[in-house]
């Protein structure tokens, strides 16, 4: 089986820290979110990821360098394909079209999202992933019969289904998917956003009588925004949350869920709730709440809450909200 992610998007409201870092390079608690996203297929699907295939923009070599490592570390090859100018999401799975064939999964790497039990896919010709929503309105959603899927609506203004398409999604033959999405395209079907979109090619797959099938997921926590990267970055330390040994830092509080990566230096500092500190990160006469700070950085005699501090920055006497990207310094 193969692993499609689509993953060429600027992440421009995740600036300043996308500037530097692809958004699904970005850490949530330590693990970077596209890790996340793979590690949660190892654990819920009933069969083997052999290869992850990764649509790009304009990243650089360093990035395919990280991709490659993460796939070895869960026992797959690595593919690289780029999408050049955004034209919508199927524009964007189809730039990996030659290996749009047998069993694959399409996975758009802007959210993380967990279930209980293992996946199971099959007796389908595809499988999707949704979440009961509050507001169905601000989705596209399915409207199914127990298990079988018998339509797709985008953002329904009547409430028909509450079920929401979360962007995961199984076909059994990839090259059922690929002639679709070519149809769009040598058609100029386009939707939303006058872009050629994944929802046009799932439903005439459906009117094709091919059988879908959903699967429920259990938790969906979008990284999308600066605010919603720091709220599942809560969500998931009081989650995942560990006992901090206090012993390892001096005069310091904690209020949990925090999380401390385990060459950080912190002193004199009261930190939590909320709060992720990363390696190599030093932290002397502090407060910090509800706050990511990354890699390689010292904030000394401040107190900040609702912040995102990026790699290699310093902060020193500053107060309130900061959102800094890679190398800043605030004084």
């Amino acid at each position: 089986m193969k692993l499609i992610i689509p993953m060429a998007g600027k992440g421009t409201r995740l600036r300043p820290h996308s500037h530097t870092t692809p958004k699904p390079l970005l850490p949530v608690v330590g693990k970077m979110i596209i890790e996340r996203i793979i590690e949660t297929f190892n654990k819920t699907l009933d069969r083997n990821i052999e290869e992850i295939v990764f649509i790009l923009g304009d990243f650089g070599d360093d990035v395919k360098t990280r991709l490659t490592e993460l796939c070895g570390q869960f026992g797959a090859k690595s593919s690289f394909y780029k999408q050049d100018i955004a034209r919508g999401t199927a524009h964007a799975v189809y730039c990996a079209a030659d290996k749009l064939e047998g069993e694959i999964i399409v996975v758009f790497a802007d959210t993380l999202f967990d279930v209980k039990t293992k996946v199971t896919v099959d007796d389908a010709d595809s499988v999707i992933w949704l979440k009961e929503v509050e507001n169905p309105r601000r989705f596209g959603v399915a409207i199914h019969q127990g298990e079988r899927i018998t339509d797709f609506v985008e953002k329904p203004s009547e409430p028909i289904s509450n079920l929401a398409i979360i962007g995961v999604y199984y076909f059994k033959k990839g090259e059922n998917l690929k002639a679709e999405i070519e149809y769009l395209l040598e058609n100029n079907v386009t939707g939303h956003g006058n872009e050629y979109q994944l929802t046009d090619a799932l439903d005439r797959l459906l009117k094709d009588g091919k059988v879908f099938k959903s699967a429920t997921v259990d938790e969906w926590l979008d990284c999308g925004t600066i605010d919603a990267w720091l709220e599942t970055s809560g969500v998931i330390a009081e989650k995942e949350q560990t006992e901090i040994n206090d012993k390892l830092y001096t005069g310091c509080t904690f209020t949990q869920p925090v999380y401390i990566a385990k060459d950080a230096e912190i002193s004199n500092s009261h930190i939590g709730p909320n709060v992720t500190i990363d390696a190599n990160t030093h932290v002397f006469n502090s407060k910090i709440v509800n706050s990511i700070v990354l890699t390689n950085t010292k904030i000394e005699s401040s107190d900040i809450h609702d912040s995102t501090i990026g790699n290699f920055a310093s902060v020193k006497n500053a107060t309130g909200i900061l959102h800094i990207g890679d190398h800043c310094i605030v004084k």
